[in-house]
This record gives C-alpha cells, sequence and structure tokens, in this order.
C-alpha cells in the first residue's frame, strides 16, 4: 500500500508537471502528438483533437510531446513555428505549475495544522541571550544575517552550518516591534556523535547533523535507538541517564537502532567537536492562522522549500555533500512509503498531510531542478530560448540537438547512479 501511495504523489506531481507544456503548448497553437504519464510500453490510450493521451507501464516520469521539438520540422503547428516568446512561455510552464501546486498543497496544510513560528520557547536563566534581553515569547525574524520566517529557516540554518561563531545577532519582535542585538555565545569542546533525540517517550532521532558520526554511519532521523554499548534503552530518559553518566571521550560506541521494526548494530566514533549554545530553544510545531496568515504562509512554505533546494545544491557543488548523499526515485518512495506507516497510527488526517507535506517538497524540488542550466532540462532549453532572444537569430538546431542529446545521456548515468545508491541503502 505504501508504495501505491508514494507512487500516486510522484505521479500527481509529474502530471502536474507536464499538464504545464501541455495547456501553454495548446495556448499558442502548437501541435502536441502524445500527452503520457509514465514511460515504456503503453498501458491504456486514447486520441481525441489530434493528440493521444497514454498511461504508461513504468509510473515515473512522463512527456508532452510537440511537433518539431526535437528536430527541424518549421511548419505550421510546429514547436520550431511559434515566436520565441511562444516556446519559452511552454518551456517554462512545467517548473512554474510545480510550484504553482506546491502552493495550492501548501495552503490545504497551513488551513488544517498552521504554520511553525520562529517563537522563543525557553531562554537559558543568566545566559548572554538572556542577558542581551531575548524573553520567552519572543519572536525570531532575523538570524545570522539570515531573514527568518518559519520556525523551519533556523531549523535548516542549524543543521546545515550550526553553530560556528560564538558571535551571535539577531533581530526578534516583540509586541509589534523590532528588537536587534547580539551576544557573544557560551562555548566548548566536547566530543559528540552529532544526533539529536525526542527527550520524552522512545529515544527516537529527530535530527542528523550532516558529515557527522551518525550521519556516516547510515543513521536517519525516526530511527530508534534501543541500545547503547550492550546497555538496553527502553526510553529517553534512561539514554540521557547513560550519555549523563559516561560521556563520551572518542573511544567507539556501539549503538543497537531500530528501523521499520528491525534492530541493526552500528559502530561510530565521536569527533571533537566545538558546540556553541545559542542560550535559547526556539518552536518547530505548528499553530493555527487566519485566512490573510494561511496565504502569507503557504508563500513562505514553497519559498522554504526552493531555497532549501537552492542551498541543498550549492553545498553539494562546495563538497559539502557528497554524490553518495543523492537519493533517486527508489529511495524517496521508500522514504514517503515509511512516513506513510507511522502516519497511519495518528488518523487518516495526519497521512493526507504527511502525504500533502512530502508533494510540496517533491514539487519544489521538481520545479528547481528543471530551471537548471543542464542540456535536456527546461533551464537548459530556457538557455538556448534566451539566447535566440537576444540574438533575434535561432543556433544551430543539429548543434543544440547533440547538446540536448549528451546532457540526456549524464542524466541517463546519473540516474542509474543513484538508483544504485537507493538499492545499496535499502
Amino acid at each position: 500500500m505504501k508504495i501505491i501511495i508514494a507512487l500516486l504523489v510522484f505521479s500527481v506531481i509529474i502530471l502536474f508537471h507536464e499538464l504545464g507544456h501541455f495547456l501553454l503548448a495548446k495556448r499558442n497553437n502548437i501541435a502536441v502528438t502524445e500527452f503520457s504519464l509514465g514511460m515504456g510500453p503503453r498501458l491504456l490510450s486514447t486520441e481525441k483533437g489530434g493528440t493521444r493521451y497514454s498511461l504508461k507501464l513504468f509510473p515515473i516520469g512522463g512527456s508532452c510531446m510537440m511537433v518539431g521539438e526535437d528536430d527541424d520540422d518549421n511548419t505550421e503547428g510546429s514547436f520550431n513555428n511559434a515566436s520565441v516568446w511562444a516556446r519559452i512561455s511552454v518551456v517554462a510552464a512545467g517548473p512554474i505549475f510545480n510550484f504553482i501546486l506546491a502552493f495550492v498543497f501548501a495552503m490545504i496544510i497551513t488551513s488544517v495544522v498552521g504554520y511553525d513560528p520562529a517563537k522563543v520557547l525557553q531562554v537559558t536563566e543568566g545566559s548572554p541571550a538572556a542577558e542581551a534581553g531575548l524573553r520567552e515569547g519572543d519572536v525570531i525574524t532575523e538570524f545570522q544575517g539570515r531573514h527568518i520566517s518559519i520556525g523551519r529557516d533556523l531549523d535548516s540554518y542549524m543543521n546545515l552550518h550550526g553553530l560556528q561563531d560564538e558571535e551571535i545577532s539577531l533581530t526578534y519582535k516583540r509586541d509589534g516591534k523590532k528588537y536587534d542585538i547580539t551576544y557573544t555565545a557560551d562555548s566548548e569542546k566536547r566530543y559528540m556523535l552529532g544526533f539529536y533525540y525526542m527527550t520524552e517517550g522512545e529515544p527516537q532521532i529527530t535530527q542528523v547533523m550532516i558529515g557527522s558520526p551518525m550521519a556516516e554511519a547510515g543513521v536517519m532521523p525516526g530511527d530508534i535507538i534501543r541500545e547503547i554499548n550492550g546497555v538496553a534503552v527502553a526510553d529517553a530518559k534512561e539514554l540521557q541517564e547513560y550519555l549523563s553518566g559516561h560521556p563520551l571521550d572518542g573511544s567507539e560506541v556501539t549503538l543497537g537502532m531500530e528501523r521499520d521494526g528491525k534492530v541493526e548494530t552500528i559502530v561510530a566514533t565521536p569527533q571533537m567537536t566545538k558546540t556553541v549554545d545559542s542560550g535559547f530553544v526556539y518552536n518547530i510545531y505548528r499553530e493555527k492562522t487566519n485566512f490573510s496568515g494561511v496565504m502569507k504562509y503557504s508563500a513562505v512554505e514553497v519559498r522554504y522549500w526552493i531555497s532549501s533546494t537552492i542551498e541543498s545544491l550549492m553545498m553539494l557543488v562546495k563538497g559539502q555533500f557528497s554524490m553518495n548523499d543523492l537519493a533517486g526515485p527508489v529511495g524517496i518512495i521508500n522514504v514517503i512509503g515509511d512516513s506513510y506507516e507511522e502516519a497511519k497510527e495518528e488518523g487518516a488526517v495526519m497521512v493526507w498531510m504527511q502525504m500533502l507535506y512530502w508533494a510540496i517538497l517533491l514539487s519544489a524540488n521538481l520545479g528547481v531542478m528543471n530551471l537548471l542550466p543542464i542540456p535536456a532540462l527546461d533551464g537548459g532549453r530556457l538557455v538556448f530560448l534566451l539566447i535566440e532572444a537576444v540574438r533575434k537569430k535561432r543556433l544551430n538546431p543539429n548543434v543544440e540537438g547533440m547538446i540536448h542529446f549528451a546532457g540526456f545521456m549524464l542524466l541517463m548515468l546519473l540516474m542509474v547512479f543513484v538508483m544504485f545508491n537507493d538499492f545499496r541503502r535499502l
């Protein structure tokens, strides 16, 4: 069942992307030969108005095939015969429709469960943050020069960058007024495994720091610690007591980690890390809002996932992520399936919210990825079309076609690589 749910999420996202291309092509009188969901042999097919509508065997991918899109056909109704701005609108429509879909789904989620304000829940008494004037209930709007709209903006910063500098500057809002503060946070060097866990109930992993010993050992959010160095752990309190009584000192730590009901043993070696204590705890939970808030924070939700995707790509280019960290369709389907199984215990509403949440993430991600200036992707085609718009003359179609073909082959090799990674992780 969970695989079917995950495939449905994928299908809706891809179908809407291709629908963008399709509607703009029809709007600009470009003939569409086939509009399909899936890849491979046709399972179902019907023809109407000169367009064949198909459902294909493999439920990953889709296409909107237009006359002249990949050749030099310049006849009336072909892609090439349309004006350059008409072609730009057709190509750009796919990613734009993904952003529209993400916004619609974000509106549903924000209407039902609200948004997560970056509200201060607790300030450590006597800490530099408290002395600087920060108080419980303040809403953070800027942190270390980065604009903060929701709690996850802070969460994303902490996960991807962490606190490396003791000098902390932030802006907070209180009673409608904004205040800027700067303070020197407390810091210390100690051995760490690089993870956070639930402080109540089962010791479930909530975050794993990038490049940490736990990340290298394959630990993921959602895993549950059942044993540490041969000592059984029943709940978060027992784990906390063990760690308090046995501080990490650089020696190997053996952990029994539960995932999908199975417990596996891993070994991780703590690293000496400088930790900076911000002095406050912030909110990551959602609260309801009014209609204008729904509109505002739905846009913020989409912006969050777009910026997170871009930042992750930049970190990949800089080498802060490796190619082995990439996940393909198989890995994503597996994670969505696991998410579905967990949400099932909390009722149908939470299942729908969780699936919509994944749909927003993937739809925004697909929109960004397709706008990258890579041959064979929409972004690569847009680069050629924009050059044509400036030059008032089209580039050699054969050269453009060869570049797109080379880009397509490289993308297929990347797809094979990430799918291999997916199966290796499974």
